[in-house]
């Protein structure tokens, strides 16, 4: 992709030559794991997301409206990122419950909390979040809307 400048400055906000193309939601985003299933395990059983398989072995976590799909490392699928590696995600997921219910879930479960409950800025306002990390590393927060 050419990356000249020029083209990615905006003049004005919203007023680049780019601007003509407008994000309007997220559709999924790719996770490189070392072990596909300990990371569905994962996911299902703390998230309730849902298993879902296609194409020639690809797997993908579905919630909501989104997905995750995902790779093994050095199996990813073409094209990929330029460098996909287990554990270099921070992903922020909104959830039901409260966080503090939910710090106590995690606790019940064996999950450590690495930090919160603590207030931050999500998307759309503030939230109540708790840090934790899945199987391989990456950074998970649970946000809760305050």
């Amino acid at each position: 992709m050419r990356q000249d400048r020029g083209l990615l400055e905006p003049h004005s906000k919203g007023a680049g030559i780019l601007a003509m193309i407008k994000a309007t939601a997220l559709d999924h985003l790719v996770l490189t794991v070392a072990d596909p299933a300990r990371t569905v395990e994962f996911y299902e059983n703390l998230l309730g997301m849902e298993l879902r398989e296609f194409g020639e072995n690809r797997k993908a976590l579905h919630f909501g409206q989104q997905k995750i799909n995902l790779h093994r490392a050095g199996h990813e699928f073409e094209p990929k990122a330029h460098a996909p590696l287990p554990g270099s995600a921070d992903l922020c997921f909104l959830v039901e419950g409260t966080a503090q219910d939910n710090a106590a879930r995690l606790s019940k479960a064996g999950i450590a909390v690495e930090e919160g409950p603590v207030p931050r800025t999500g998307a759309t306002g503030p939230v109540i979040s708790l840090y934790l990390r899945d199987p391989d590393g990456n950074l998970i927060e649970l946000a809760h809307r305050s």
